[in-house]
């Protein structure tokens, strides 16, 4: 009812479970994390009492027979998804996951049909679209496009050097020090050997939020069309034609998060620094150029954004998407599709044989 809090259970509490989610969950004031499931139960009562959670089950079936639930956060590793999520559809509750869809296409294809069945929906969590700089920056691009007023269109280029992505987050992480259990894991597909497979893991895992990024500052698909031998960058073309480039890691750092996107019109650009994906109370940064014309001095602005950081509002958007309020910053479709271009990455940098 509106109003009415929502009741939330959480499959998994570790690292991610907790610091990136479960901690902005607890305060956030129209939602209850009524439950939690985890395997690792000396852990789960810790983070239980630590959050005010009164409900402990050891599995997400136990947790799911007892509970009537609005929403579901299951913070999981992604090889875990195509055994785990099946289960979790059952209550046709909407679900929230961390990125990416799963281990691979065919995993991907698999869960969108259970998704289909069951007829709920899944949000994957691609925290940057929820960044207010991202949502900024993301409609005012939109309202350039459709105006007209730097000219057209030219180039995207995201850039995300290696670095601190924790940013402290973990500091007040609970660990009881149970062992992690081992848990099935997606196979990997017939087409691909297990030397591929793990290439193509390590990129998705460290890759598909830039992936998935295009797309969103973009509002339109697009094709990978060139890798770089070394791995440093990625090239491709938007439906509408733009150019689009991705810079991975082509430097490092130690104690600082460096991850940038541009896009750039003909007479201008919108410029966004993003955060530590972990850090707090802080957004992205955006920056506006626009050149004047006429040997007039150009214009450059900074928008001042809210003191709120990507997490936090990622959570504030599952709820609100819960409520019927807003659709979900991210489904599974895309998130499939991102799963689609990787794959299409991997196969220019490595050859057709994947």
């Amino acid at each position: 009812m509106p109003g009415d809090k929502l009741k939330l259970g959480f499959v998994g509490v570790g690292r991610m479970g907790q610091c990136a989610h479960l901690r902005n969950y607890a305060i956030i004031p129209d939602c209850e994390v009524v439950a939690l499931a985890d395997i690792r139960q000396r852990t789960a009562r810790r983070v239980a009492e630590a959050y005010g959670v009164p409900n402990v089950y050891p599995d997400a079936a136990a947790m799911l027979a007892a509970e009537d639930l609005d929403g579901i956060v299951a913070a999981q590793q992604f090889e875990n998804h195509v055994h785990l999520l099946p289960e979790l559809l059952k209550a046709k509750t909407p679900i929230f996951i961390e990125k990416p869809l799963a281990a691979s296409v065919e995993g991907g294809w698999a869960l969108l049909n259970a998704i289909e069945t069951r007829g709920t929906w899944v949000m994957p969590g691609y925290h940057k679209r929820s960044d207010p700089a991202s949502e900024f920056a993301h409609e005012y691009i939109r309202a350039l496009r459709q105006s007209g007023q730097l000219g057209e269109l030219r180039y995207l280029r995201i850039t995300m050097p290696a670095g601190d992505w924790i940013a402290g987050g973990f500091n007040d992480l609970i660990d009881e020090g149970d062992p992690y259990p081992d848990l099935p894991t997606e196979e990997r597909p017939p087409n691909m050997d297990d030397d591929a497979f793990a290439a193509y893991t390590e990129f998705v895992n460290y890759y598909i939020h830039q992936i998935n990024y295009v797309n969103f500052l973009l509002d339109e698909d697009y094709e990978i069309t060139y890798a770089d031998p070394s791995g440093v960058m990625l090239a491709g073309t938007s439906e509408s034609g733009v150019p689009i480039t991705i810079e991975m890691s082509p430097y490092e750092t130690t104690l600082d998060w460096q991850e940038s996107a541009l896009v750039a019109f003909a007479q201008g650009y919108v410029h966004i620094d993003l955060p530590a994906p972990l850090v707090r109370n802080q957004p992205g940064r955006v920056q506006i150029f626009r050149d004047s014309g006429g040997g007039l001095p150009p214009e450059t602005s900074h928008p001042q954004m809210p003191p709120v950081h990507a997490m936090y509002a990622q959570a504030q958007n599952f709820l609100a998407a819960i409520r019927g309020e807003r659709q979900p910053p991210c489904d599974a479709a895309q998130a499939h599709r991102d799963l689609i271009l990787a794959r299409d990455y991997q196969r220019l940098l490595q050859g057709a044989g994947l």
